[in-house]
């Protein structure tokens, strides 16, 4: 072979490999795109977008760009929170809205944005956003957005094993010590950014990592399909309630199995009385089923119903929605199961 050959042969080798290394590094250095979105308002079927923040970041966190695109919404601003009710109040001025593009003027920088394949997108409590975004395209006739997600909310939770609730923003920006400005989109999505920079140092691990070691399946939009986030501490949970559910219902199946069976009263001792139980303790049947069958031994009858009875059964420390109902009905009887015990063997 000669020189000439070898020298054309080592450039390109030498290209290849720069090539080769450059694609290794772009795939372990993605960039990192966290983005919130207000609207100024939001019905079942539509959602009128008025603000797109984001941030958008290296895989250290170094920020490269963040920003709020403000958006004409084409209708009133009609806020509530997230109970529904009125009175939230957004930082921006709302006169001047009707000076800003429109969604479809912007909805292309939008889409390159998260739909960018060197981009790792994330927000807070995402699949509302997500669906906002879908609920605009759909409203203006654009394609659905394609690209995935993961979200703070979701990881947050995975790593508290703490899945009773939905954590808002303000709440894990304050529990890990981050700064937060509520309501203001990019503000919103910088807090996003900290709580999962908060997080990967926790675990020491980067943002793509903190994903495979929280159990964490990404979520997605693709021709209008909306998959939510998932991890697999949330899936155990969601299982763990469901079979609670069926043995709790089972449970009471039993209980009032035991109401409307037939009974044969040996006693006139709680001949007036009617009785009622705390719900904790009608699921309880090994404890509720031994003392409501004495109860009917000894004349007395069980109602569900607060009104119906005039002694109410329940532990001193209970809470249940009966209980406090029944707190307050003022002719009732109150006693705990092991009072009734005693009143049975009196």
């Amino acid at each position: 072979m000669h020189s000439a050959d070898l020298s054309a042969l080592y450039l390109y080798l030498c290209i290849a490999l720069a090539n080769r290394a450059q694609f290794c590094y772009n795939k372990k250095c993605m960039n990192l795109v966290f983005f919130d979105i207000e609207c100024a308002s939001v019905y079942k079927n539509t959602a009128k977008i008025c603000a797109f923040g984001y941030v958008l970041c290296d895989g250290q966190f170094n920020i490269i760009e963040k920003e709020d695109i403000l958006i004409n919404p084409k209708g009133r601003f009609h806020l509530t929170d997230g109970r529904g009710e009125h009175g939230l109040v957004l930082p921006y001025e709302y006169d001047k809205f009707k000076t800003y593009p429109v969604f479809p003027q912007v909805h292309g920088k939008i889409r390159k944005l998260l739909e960018d394949k060197n981009n790792l997108v994330f927000g807070h409590a995402t699949i509302n956003d997500v669906n906002y975004l879908d609920l605009e395209t759909r409203r203006f006739n654009l394609p659905s957005f394609n690209f995935s997600f993961s979200d703070s909310q979701l990881m947050y939770m995975t790593s508290i094993s703490d899945f009773t609730r939905q954590f808002g923003l303000e709440y894990i920006t304050k529990d890990l010590d981050v700064d937060f400005t509520p309501h203001r989109a990019a503000d919103d999505a910088y807090a996003t950014m900290r709580v999962t920079q908060t997080l990967c140092a926790k675990y020491n691990c980067s943002c793509a990592e903190i994903e495979k070691i929280l159990g964490i399946r990404r979520g997605y939009i693709k021709n209008h399909r909306i998959v939510k986030p998932d991890s697999s501490g949330y899936a155990e949970y969601r299982t763990n309630c469901k079979r609670e559910k069926e043995e709790r219902a089972k449970r009471r199946n039993e209980f009032y199995c035991t109401v409307n069976g037939r009974h044969r009263a040996k006693s006139t001792k709680f001949k007036d009385k009617v009785f009622c139980f705390a719900r904790p303790l009608e699921d309880c049947v090994d404890v509720s089923i031994p003392l409501l069958e004495k109860i009917f031994v000894l004349g007395g009858k069980y109602s569900q119903k607060l009104a119906e009875c005039n002694v109410y059964v329940c532990e001193e420390n209970d809470v249940s929605v009966r209980t406090q109902s029944a707190k307050l009905c003022g002719q009732l009887q109150i006693v705990t199961p092991k009072e009734l015990g005693e009143l049975i063997n009196d």
